[in-house]
């Protein structure tokens, strides 16, 4: 879990390096400590060990450090050791936050293996005044591209952010 939100974290700073070139939102607030504990509450969980997936339901909360991960229901796949997670699906009102940036989705499949996150659904980006909408924007992990598609739509202010 601690890899999911360090690479979660480290995808939303590489969006803001091809999205935002142009204007001064930074996105790079969007961090977590690595060596943080994580804490995960949730109304139930479910572990599946023939499939390999445990699924956490009910007003998911992850934190670590100051990032949270809040989302309805969060499925969390393992590899063939059952000690690697391979792949997080999240779903029903997903949103990761700082006290100071968000990302709002109505899900989010985040692919370790092949290193891309993508996030559908009435996707909002924001950080103070600043704002990016999409109905899906895919991220590739490894080389820090990301596609916005869908009713792309921005607000950017200029000075103070």
């Amino acid at each position: 879990m601690t890899r999911f939100i360090s690479l979660l974290v480290a995808a939303l700073f590489a969006l803001s390096v091809p999205a935002f070139a142009q204007t001064n939102i930074n996105l790079g607030g969007l961090s977590a400590d690595p060596t943080a504990p994580v804490e995960i509450a949730a109304e139930s969980l479910t572990v599946d060990q023939d499939t390999g997936t445990a699924v956490f339901e009910g007003e998911v909360v992850i934190v670590q450090g100051d990032l949270r991960l809040l989302a309805q229901r969060v499925e969390v796949v393992y590899g063939a050791t059952a000690v690697e997670i391979v792949r997080l699906r999240a779903s029903g009102g997903v949103v990761f936050a700082t006290a100071t940036e968000a990302a709002e989705a109505t899900t989010a499949d985040y692919d370790i293996t092949n290193g891309t996150l993508e996030l559908s659904g009435n996707v909002l980006l924001t950080q103070g005044p600043s704002a990016i909408s999409a109905e899906q924007i895919v991220i590739n992990l490894i080389t820090g591209n990301a596609q916005l598609s869908g009713r792309v739509r921005s607000v950017l202010q200029q000075g103070g952010n």
